[in-house]
Parts: C-alpha cells; sequence; structure tokens
C-alpha cells in the first residue's frame, strides 16, 4: 500500500511528533493523538491529511472514540503506534504505590486501551502494523529505572503474545527497543522522579541520578533517524519481532545474550534436575 494511514500516540513531542511530520512528508495520512492536540497543529500546521486527536491514553473512551474518529476521516488505519509513555528514576523500594500505579496506567494500560480500539478495524481490513514503543530498558533492566523498566517488560511480554495472536490475521507487531536517543525523555516533561530518597542506594541509583543528568541532551541516538527507521519499518514485508535501535540497545542485547548464556551453561544441571524422574521400563 502506497500510501499509508498511522495512528500515533504521544504525538505532540519528541518521536511521536517526528513520525507524524516524516509520515506527512511522504503523502501518508495521520492521526496524532495527544493530550493536547492544539500542539501537534502548532508544531506541524493545518494539513488535509493531518488529523488531530485529544487522547489520554489512560481512558479506555478516550481511545475507542478516537480510533473511531480516525476510521471515520481515513476510512482505515494502517499504522498503529503505540509511543504514549514517560520514564520514572529511582529505586524500586523509593516508588511509592501511587507512582508505581501512574506509570502503570499510562505505559501499560494505555498502550492496551489504544491496542483493543484499533484491532477491530484491523482484524475488519485483516491488515495493518503495530509497533510498540518499548526501550533498551524493556530488554535488560537498570538501577534506577525499575519500575519504569518493568512497565516496557511488559510491553515486550504483550507484544510477543499479540505477534502470534494476530499473524493469522494479517496483523504484524514489532516492539521497538530505542536507546538513548536525544530526546526531552530526560527533562521534567517526560521523566518523574520518586519524592522518596533513600540513603543506602546514593552508590547505585544516587549515580544514576547523575549520569542521567549529565547525558540529557547528549546521548547518541539521532530522533531523525529513529523517525526514518520506522517508516522503513512500515514498508517491510517481513518486519521483526524486535527492533533494537542505537549502538547501545545493540551492545546491551549482544551482552545480555551472552550473560544469561554463562548462567544458563553455569546452573544447567540445577536446572534440569527438578523434572519428574522418567518412568522405569520393566524389562519384558
Amino acid at each position: 500500500m502506497a500510501n499509508k494511514v498511522w495512528f500515533i500516540t504521544g504525538a505532540s513531542r519528541g518521536f511521536g511528533l517526528l513520525i507524524a511530520r516524516d509520515a506527512l512528508a511522504r503523502g501518508d495520512s495521520v492521526a496524532a493523538a495527544a493530550r493536547n492536540p492544539q500542539v501537534v497543529v502548532d508544531a506541524l500546521g493545518e494539513h488535509p491529511n493531518l488529523l488531530p486527536l485529544q487522547l489520554d491514553v489512560t481512558s479506555e473512551a478516550a481511545a475507542i472514540a478516537a480510533s473511531q474518529a480516525a476510521i471515520e476521516r481515513f476510512g482505515r488505519i494502517d499504522v498503529l503506534v503505540n509511543n504514549a509513555g514517560y520514564g520514572i528514576l529511582g529505586a524500586v523500594e523509593e516508588a511509592s504505590a501511587d507512582e508505581v500505579r501512574r506509570n502503570y496506567e499510562t505505559n501499560v494500560f494505555g498502550l492496551l486501551h489504544v491496542t483493543r480500539a484499533v484491532l477491530p478495524a484491523m482484524r475488519k481490513q485483516r491488515s495493518g502494523r503495530i509497533f510498540n514503543i518499548s526501550s533498551v530498558g524493556g530488554y535488560s533492566s537498570y538501577h534506577g529505572w525499575g519500575i519504569y523498566c518493568s512497565t516496557k517488560f511488559a510491553v515486550e511480554g504483550l507484544s510477543e503474545a499479540l505477534a502470534v495472536e494476530l499473524a493469522p490475521l494479517g496483523i504484524q507487531v514489532t516492539v521497538v527497543e530505542p536507546g538513548f536517543f536525544r530526546t526531552d525523555f530526560l527533562d521534567a516533561t517526560s521523566l518523574a522522579e520518586t519524592a522518596t530518597r533513600i540513603e543506602d542506594y546514593k552508590d547505585t541509583v544516587g549515580a544514576m541520578r547523575i549520569f542521567a543528568a549529565g547525558v540529557n541532551h547528549a546521548q547518541p541516538g539521532d530522533p531523525a533517524k529513529l523517525s526514518q527507521a520506522l517508516l522503513k519499518l512500515a514498508d517491510a514485508a517481513q518486519p521483526p519481532l524486535r527492533l533494537q535501535l542505537g549502538s547501545d540497545t545493540v551492545a546491551r542485547t549482544y551482552a545480555k545474550h551472552q550473560q544469561v548464556e554463562q548462567e544458563l551453561a553455569q546452573w544447567k544441571e540445577l536446572a534440569l534436575s527438578t523434572d519428574f524422574e522418567a518412568p522405569v521400563q520393566q524389562a519384558a
């Protein structure tokens, strides 16, 4: 399909805004969903192929209404980009129940709300792409990011299952794992910090806070290149289940694979010892 219809959440800034801009520039249509759609209009201007939508992904009713509005305008949805989300920095013990719950409401339940809202149309079409924006932290967790990474681990698990469930229906799922890209992710607009700080974590989480502040707007990844990569992914005949983006993500993925292989080999005997014993065959 030459011209695609995109439904992008978190489209007012960062990756979402760049993908929307690039998709429009090549002639695609975009339903750009954001808490404040006027920000989308201010950034992209009035465009005949642009539908700005008000959407708080934590509301299932709002997700259904937004997806229906997109279908009424464009007739279909070809590519869903679940991009809305935010980070939370702090030790697992430092995170309150409310802080954890809010992060899950957006990063996990919000993604589920939008996905469930869009899937009936894709199933009817027997076609579609779903890009779930995860993180390098969705594959390998970091100290200080345990809560945030756990939301992205959830996205990875959901994506794996969705990919199998939807493949016979002509719908393909890719979980996208960006590393550190030079966006506003580490700004207060996209990053929350736990209200509680425990001195015992100063050498781990405290060091991560210092690192995050220092690397902000100096990350190695180019957001404009990520956006172009997503457009190529949308056009790929056989998209991957996972797409690692950024040299840091690639390096971290290889390192984790090596660690898992080494640990599995070290503990394989114990791991295999827990099955029931095979029944003894009696001689005839």
